[in-house]
């Protein structure tokens, strides 16, 4: 009897080992959500927070994508302040302006709010997977989570925050606090993520949406002993980590160094010279501009074929947006993208 394909036979989770494959993975990150005239059905009337513990609705969600597009792989449909809500921060996810904290960590006594997270907190995301994995067969899952640096940037400043000013200043001014801080969320994280490998992640991203407003330096001195901590922690399950965050074209060489198997590119530094950047042992993950998909059928070839042809030679290679699918893209556009990629890459 012949055994059912797995997911480490995937196309996707071969390019992240860096192993040879038949053609180039496809997937996108917020491929799951507001570009899906059936994401905005599912959830209408529903705010996101509580779409994210609904596990039925989390599998429908991170399933539309797959079934749409017949992208390489799927990403587990959450928000990156998840962890941070099921261990009781009063948070909430406002419509056009993104998470609001009510009450910001700041001061040493705020620390203590910040507990460890258990699985039994989140124990919809195990349901979840677990529905997941069993619709997806052989297409593997990603699970993912937000990096210790973002989330300290939202609990710090209470919000979003164009220029970081609060938590900088908690940074320069009390370093031993800021130290401390960003271990307690490392281990938040970790908690997170290992709860969606164990429940059948095939693999994990780290997204450090908002770390590109540090200098190389200090990426290295405040922010990379955390993100290391949780590549570390997660390393036994043998799944790829994949790192990815925004504006870091000066940091691409420490975020690999950081420990991930897949470093996740913005589109502002071409893949041949990022993995120049990165160094060896590692795949990539990205590029095209996601405005490039508002663009004529021309424009957007152009720009792909720019893509792959810094990809040639790479040791692994997975094609992505250089950030996230814009709410308003042509889902029409996404299905043609991914046909697009894997004709053209076919070996």
């Amino acid at each position: 009897m012949t055994p059912s394909p797995s997911p480490r036979d995937s196309v996707f989770l071969k390019a992240c080992r860096r192993e040879p494959v038949p053609y180039t993975p496809v997937w996108f990150m917020r491929q799951a959500g507001r570009s899906l005239p059936e994401y905005l059905k599912a959830r209408e009337g529903i705010p996101m927070l509580e779409s994210c513990a609904r596990p039925e609705l989390v599998a429908e969600i991170t399933m539309q994508p797959v079934r749409r597009h017949e992208v390489d792989a799927a990403v587990y449909y959450s928000d990156i302040v998840v962890p941070l809500k099921a261990i009781g921060v009063d948070l909430d996810i406002k419509p056009g302006v993104g998470p609001v904290i009510a009450d910001p960590i700041r001061t040493e006594a705020d620390l203590a709010r910040l507990r460890p997270l258990v699985p039994e907190d989140v124990s919809y995301v195990t349901e979840a997977v677990g529905l997941l994995t069993a619709e997806l067969g052989a297409t593997p899952l990603i699970g993912f989570a937000g990096a210790p640096f973002t989330l300290a940037s939202y609990l710090v400043e209470g919000g979003p925050s164009r220029n970081h000013e609060r938590t900088k200043a908690l940074m320069y001014g009390r370093p031993e606090l800021w130290a401390r801080l960003l271990d307690r969320l490392a281990d938040i994280t970790t908690g997170f993520l290992e709860v969606q490998i164990e429940a059948g992640a095939s693999a994990v991203q780290l997204f450090d949406s908002w770390v590109g407003a540090l200098s190389p330096a200090d990426y290295r001195r405040y922010v990379r002993p955390a993100s290391a901590k949780v590549f570390a922690a997660v390393a036994g399950y043998g799944v790829p980590r994949v790192h990815f965050g925004v504006g870091t074209g000066e940091l691409l060489h420490d975020l690999g160094e950081a420990g991930a198997d897949v470093v996740g590119v913005d589109w502002r530094v071409p893949l041949d010279e990022a993995a120049r950047r990165v160094g060896p042992g590692k795949a990539l993950q990205g590029n095209l501009d996601p405005a490039v998909l508002f663009a004529d059928e021309a424009a957007i070839r152009e720009k792909t074929t720019e893509v792959l042809d810094a990809a040639r030679g790479l040791e692994g290679h997975i094609f992505n947006l250089g950030h996230g699918v814009l709410p308003t893209t042509d889902p029409g556009v996404l299905t043609d993208l991914v046909a697009d990629v894997h004709e053209r890459s076919r070996r």
